[in-house]
């Protein structure tokens, strides 16, 4: 029985042994086959894999940006050289060494050391001193030091605080050249490339620099670029700004630049379009392989940044900004425009939403003379109380709402409710329709709207306290015509304008008439677009396409394209109904007759509104003054395009004469005239 028991006791470690050899065979099979087929079959994939995980690959600065072209194909801005010396720091250098080498370079370059402060000069007293400074430490504050009681950077700040003025006042020009030289060679990271001069680097600059290239460790010469303004200033503020070599990526920007892969001392779009479209605009910069010994070999060529061509007609803007800058200085020169000092203008197609032309100007007193400063950026963040311009989408609400029918007829009569002055018309105007109502900008019509679309029945000195329903009605319907939200243009920045918080009836109506929310010149510009285009909102934009840089706009890589953003939500025959209201608006006998030619069958708006200043800037808002609004499209049967022009704070009441300038109307009937000259 024992011997049975240990004779399968053997065969069990028998055959456990013949599976150990077993699977040691297959995995030795399958060992070799791996190896063969990493050492063999995969052998260039894996040599090449090793090459580059092993290769020290760097990146040359920032290439040249895209060019900036207009509609036409006109260049608008482009890039121009511009000499740089540069520092970028070997290894294992000093400190002692450094400032020598600062001290070689003053001696060759004139440079602008009024930046240096106090403390980077003290800086370079410690470090050029130090045997000096060390002894303005005590054995007592050494020992704490020992101890861990103190820092080494609280030992620097003492050393640092304890340099006197006398100490500094002895360094002269040469010292405070060599200084801030060294200040710029130490600035940021030690591995980056630091700027030391560029844009006003002289031809002899750079050649010395250059013939002593060995004698100056560390130095070297280089071009960088700088973008060029072919028309100067002209919309120069909304194509925007592109930071420097020596400031690279601003820290409010900072997060979003390097979560897209850039690096700290990039040059990128800061402002407006070069900052909208830095993606296309940037450059590829040049990569080097590093060797052991220090030098780079090219081992991809970087090139210019991708072209973009805008929406604008540059030859349109200039005339714009001309015309703007003139009508500006002209007007200053009437009476009651004390606090007149900026106009707005913009220009699209309706059909796309192209902006042809987008422009602000302010007037400034400056010393006894008047400054006109660009207001461009204005157009989309500055919101302004603009009247009777928004009528058309109170009819809208009114028709929505069965509180108005078309044709309805009702007197111009004033409205007055209970504990508030009578609200009227600028004149009494008789028997009206929707249609005469919008010819001759009738309030008390949108009134009676109001109070319809409210759900009462009106009667002299009634209360009336509407629920937050109704100016919803109002604000749903008139946020469809891109009027209180954002029109989407394509830059980064733009406000919704002024939403008014309480909601009392009286506001209710001012709300009907344009006199209490605010908005935008390019909200308007897209409630006259909507109207135009049948109720269709379309999104504004400024990119028109996008080319590569290898040939003068031939490769397209992409064209903008009209994006519908909503339809208002009426009835066509609602929408026809405004747009014959806003071609009898200039025709003779309407408020807007003289703002455009009449050969040219135009539709449109104006605007009166009551604003209100800060008359002594003690930061208290006093003093009521008139703004005038415009919008229109042309021509009314195929609408081509649409102008709007606002000219806030033309005139105040509390003078001895009642002249208003009609400054919007001047703007209004030359920008049209140059457009037609442009576009036949």
């Amino acid at each position: 029985m024992e011997y049975k028991k240990y004779t399968n006791i053997n065969n069990i470690v028998n055959r456990r042994i013949k599976i150990f050899l077993y699977l040691t065979c297959f995995v030795s099979i399958v060992l070799l086959i791996y190896l063969f087929y990493i050492q063999i079959v995969k052998n260039v994939y894996y040599n090449k894999l090793l090459i580059s995980l092993t290769k020290n690959i760097v990146e040359g600065v920032t290439a040249p940006r895209g060019r900036i072209y207009d509609r036409n194909n006109k260049l608008i801005v482009d890039n121009e050289p511009v000499k740089v010396i540069f520092y970028k720091k070997p290894k294992n250098i000093t400190s002692e060494e450094e400032m020598l080498l600062a001290y070689k370079l003053s001696e060759i370059i004139e440079i602008d050391y009024s930046k240096i402060t106090n403390t980077q000069l003290r800086y370079f007293f410690l470090k050029n001193n130090s045997d000096v400074v060390n002894k303005k430490i005590t054995e007592e504050e050494y020992k704490l030091l020992r101890e861990r009681k103190l820092t080494y950077q609280q030992i620097e700040s003492m050393k640092i605080e304890r340099i006197t003025e006398i100490e500094i006042n002895k360094y002269n020009e040469v010292d405070k050249k060599a200084a801030y030289i060294y200040t710029l060679m130490n600035k940021g990271y030690s591995y980056e490339e630091k700027v030391i001069k560029s844009d006003t680097v002289t031809d002899k600059e750079y050649a010395v620099v250059a013939s002593k290239k060995d004698k100056l460790k560390g130095f070297g010469i280089r071009l960088d670029w700088n973008r060029k303004y072919v028309y100067d200033d002209v919309f120069k503020s909304i194509i925007g700004s592109v930071s420097s070599s020596e400031t690279g990526i601003p820290y409010n920007l900072k997060n979003y630049y390097l979560k897209k892969g850039y690096k700290m001392n990039d040059r990128v779009g800061i402002s407006y379009l070069e900052l909208q479209y830095d993606d296309y605009l940037r450059g590829t910069k040049n990569k080097y392989e590093l060797s052991y010994n220090g030098d780079l070999a090219l081992i991809e060529e970087g090139k210019r940044g991708n072209d973009i061509v805008l929406t604008i007609d540059i030859e349109l803007q200039k005339a714009v900004e001309s015309i703007l800058v003139d009508e500006l200085i002209k007007t200053k020169k009437e009476p009651n425009t004390e606090y007149y000092n900026r106009s707005f203008v913009i220009i699209t197609n309706p059909k796309t939403g192209e902006i042809l032309a987008l422009s602000g100007k302010q007037i400034v007193l400056n010393e006894g003379n008047y400054k006109i400063y660009d207001y461009t950026p204005g157009t989309i963040t500055s919101s302004i109380v603009v009247g009777s311009i928004i009528k058309g989408a109170s009819h809208i609400v009114g028709y929505n709402n069965g509180a108005l029918e078309i044709g309805e007829k009702r007197y111009d009569s004033c409205v007055k409710l209970k504990g508030a002055p009578a609200k009227c018309s600028w004149k009494s105007l008789g028997l009206l329709d929707d249609i005469s109502a919008l010819k001759q900008s009738s309030n008390t019509y949108q009134f009676y709207t109001a109070l319809k679309v409210a759900g009462v029945n009106y009667f002299k000195d009634m209360a009336f306290s509407p629920d937050n329903s109704v100016f919803k009605k109002y604000r749903d319907t008139f946020a469809e015509f891109g009027l209180g939200v954002k029109t989407e243009i394509d830059l980064p920045i733009e406000s919704t304008g002024y939403k008014g918080t309480r909601e009392l009836g009286g506001l209710l109506l001012d709300y009907s008439i344009g006199q209490y929310d605010n908005y935008t010149t390019i909200q308007l510009a897209q409630y006259i677009g909507t109207i135009a285009n049948d109720g269709v909102r379309l999104k504004p934009y400024l990119l028109k396409e996008v080319y590569d840089s290898n040939g003068n706009l031939i490769n397209k890589i992409f064209e903008n394209k009209p994006e519908i953003l909503n339809k208002v939500n009426t009835k066509k025959e609602y929408i026809d109904r405004v747009k014959l209201g806003f071609k009898s608006v200039l025709e003779y006998g309407g408020t807007g007759s003289g703002y455009l030619d009449h050969k040219y069958n135009a539709a449109g708006k104006t605007g009166t509104s009551q604003s209100f200043v800060d008359s002594d800037n003690n930061g208290i808002i006093d003093k009521e003054t008139i703004t005038n609004t415009f919008a229109a499209y042309v021509p009314y049967n195929d609408p081509k395009v649409t102008f709007t022009v606002i000219s806030p704070d033309i005139y105040y009441s509390d003078t001895n004469s009642s002249y208003q300038s009609n400054v919007n109307r001047r703007i209004s009937k030359r920008v049209s005239e140059k457009y037609f000259e442009l576009y036949p």
